[in-house]
């Protein structure tokens, strides 16, 4: 049984929590935050002790693992606070406001022998998965071209330290990110960034187009301030066909194979379903199976960091307006 902490009573807070207390294998064992109302709210409806800071929490409850469940600003302090103790550390993304705080933070974790996950939830996502496994039957070693877009009302309104690019990272580093970290897992080694960035009080929008070293093209749309429902979509097109999926159509994969010569029509259509699954519920159980078997994560905390990276080199693109390579870090043994 893995004993299990939560820092952080907002809304991911409040979903690690419930996933954790509905988990074989997990106990939950407490939960803090500054704010007292919603530490209480939280552990009351989960049936656990609450606290007020983290050293409250890890003296008393002695987790084995802790959720860091704050805004990314107080990332990288808490994940040493963690680590202090001996405790593993679960991440939600992004894992740090910079890429040398994501270098410290992964680098103070293996030194004091913790292990760092990262909550880059998209991985598990059914639709996403599929879309991977699908890149090398249809593009091959070429490649292809891919679109992704997501887009929602403004988070700002609700908690006001999203519209502060200091505490936030705004719209690139906060949701792009998530994409980012997909492109990278998915396309592999990825050589330049050009991005654009449009932001009013209202809206923070970006748009990035990365280039890898296998030729695939992969373009990326973020949108805080849309006026309507929060929404995600993708398109992956190669020589061999092209796969679709959106939010809106509730998970479902769209595959278009490529005909053999001489068939007569153009593409053969292959509708496919995907079993609906809670991806917040899979990611935080692989990363416990992970800590109790010492197996490597989907996400290891070098794929976080290069998401950084690469999301810090998408905002210094749109503020240069050029396209950025940025520097190349050795992946650690």
């Amino acid at each position: 049984m893995t004993k299990v902490a939560v820092i952080g009573c907002g809304g991911m807070g409040n979903i690690h929590a419930d996933r954790y207390r509905s988990m074989p294998g997990a106990k939950l064992v407490g939960v803090c935050d500054v704010n007292e109302a919603a530490a209480s709210a939280l552990g009351a409806a989960a049936g656990v002790p609450w606290f007020r800071t983290a050293a409250e929490l890890l003296e008393a409850t002695k987790p084995d693992a802790a959720s860091i469940a704050v805004p990314t600003y107080l990332h990288a302090a808490l994940i040493k606070e963690v680590a202090d103790r001996g405790v593993h550390v679960i991440c939600e993304k992004p894992l740090a406001l910079t890429s040398e705080e994501a270098e410290e933070a992964v680098r103070y974790c293996a030194d004091r022998g913790v292990r760092l996950f990262v909550g880059h939830v998209v991985r598990f996502f059914p639709s996403y998965e599929k879309l991977a496994e699908q890149v090398r039957p249809l593009g091959g070693e070429a490649g292809g071209v891919y679109h992704a877009k997501r887009a929602g009302s403004h988070p700002g309104l609700v908690q006001p330290w999203f519209k502060d690019a200091d505490k936030s990272g705004g719209v690139i580093l906060d949701l792009m990110i998530h994409d980012i970290d997909f492109i990278l897992g998915t396309f592999g080694e990825a050589v330049e960034v050009f991005a654009f960035n449009r932001k009013t009080n209202d809206i923070d929008y970006a748009s990035a187009t990365f280039r890898f070293k296998n030729g695939t093209i992969a373009q990326l749309e973020a949108f805080w301030g849309y006026p309507g429902a929060f929404h995600t979509s993708f398109e992956y097109a190669a020589a061999g066909g092209i796969v679709r999926g959106e939010s809106d159509s509730s998970e479902s994969l769209r595959v278009r194979r490529s005909a053999p010569p001489g068939s007569g029509s153009g593409f053969v259509e292959t509708p496919q379903s995907v079993l609906l699954e809670d991806p917040y519920y899979r990611e935080l159980a692989h990363f416990l199976h992970c800590i109790e078997t010492g197996e490597a994560p989907l996400v290891t905390a070098f794929d976080a960091l290069e998401a950084v990276r690469w999301a810090e080199a998408a905002l210094e693109s749109a503020r240069e307006k050029r396209p950025v390579k940025p520097r190349k870090e050795e992946k650690p043994a």
